[in-house]
């Protein structure tokens, strides 16, 4: 009996641990700011969330996540594609630098793009207080995001199918658009779902070459700080749900979309 007792309490224990440290990280700080944006009322809530410097601050950030989203998503895939398929001097090298976003805190990025695309920029752009700006910050921090996504699935690809397609006649680009992009579709999908979803919350590198603008490069990330440092948490609280919103739809909506596509392949 206490082998038994020993063997289920095993079994719970890895699991129990999951949660907890899940519930610990994730759902209580998300249940404070569920609490804290309803605080005052659900009144409040959509008062803050539809005041005007709001609506302008989530709609640019929603243009400029899609934007940057679906360009990454086709450059994402050319250099996965020249990663697996081509072979050159210097390929470690490349793969380290998609890296550098993971490891690179974000305001450090922020300050390397101004100084680089800023008034005193060495190539003459000046892009700082400029949506370009922001679709440009947003670029950097998400691509690891498309490539990575796609990384894997071409390189476990099988080529013989590709050989056998060019070999009863078909292009290049017909092999490309009827037997790889069918088979990495899921994984597209999920990379440029991920890239939205980190661009959606991103602050650190876009706070400094967006110049924080109201109404013009302003994002939602940039008008929660401010609402905070000006001690309405409640509204800081209320914009951020409706991120934390938006994120948690892409995903699962890419979730059920690959599911979609799982089974399509299956069958």
């Amino acid at each position: 009996m206490p082998r038994r007792i020993r063997r289920m309490a095993a079994r719970l224990a890895g699991p129990g641990l999951a949660v907890t440290y899940l519930s610990l990280l994730v759902l209580l700080p998300l249940a404070a700011v569920l609490s804290s944006a309803f605080s005052s009322g659900p009144g409040a809530f959509w008062q803050a969330v539809s005041q005007p410097e709001a609506v302008a601050a989530l709609r640019l950030t929603l243009l400029c996540s899609l934007a940057v989203a679906a360009v990454n998503s086709v450059l994402g895939l050319v250099i996965a594609w020249m990663l697996v398929r081509d072979d050159f001097p210097g390929i470690k090298v490349v793969g380290a630098l998609i890296d550098l976003p993971f490891a690179l805190p974000t305001i450090v990025a922020g300050l390397t793009l101004l100084s680089l695309y800023g008034p005193n920029s060495p190539f003459g752009v000046n892009v700082a207080g400029t949506p370009a700006g922001i679709l440009l910050a947003l670029a950097f921090v998400t691509l690891p995001f498309a490539v990575r996504s796609v990384q894997p699935v071409l390189a476990e690809l099988d080529r013989e199918t590709e050989e056998a397609a060019a070999t009863l006649g078909a292009s290049p680009a017909g092999v490309v658009r009827r037997v790889v992009l069918p088979s990495i579709a899921p994984a597209l999908l999920a990379g440029a779902g991920l890239a939205f979803a980190r661009a959606v919350g991103e602050f650190g590198s876009v706070v400094l070459i967006s110049g924080n603008l109201p109404f013009h490069t302003e994002v939602a990330s940039s008008w929660i700080y401010s609402l905070s440092q000006s001690g309405d948490l409640s509204a800081a609280a209320a914009v951020s749900v409706v991120l934390v919103l938006i994120a948690l739809f892409v995903l699962v909506g890419i979730g059920l979309v690959r599911r979609r596509f799982g089974v399509a392949e299956s069958v």
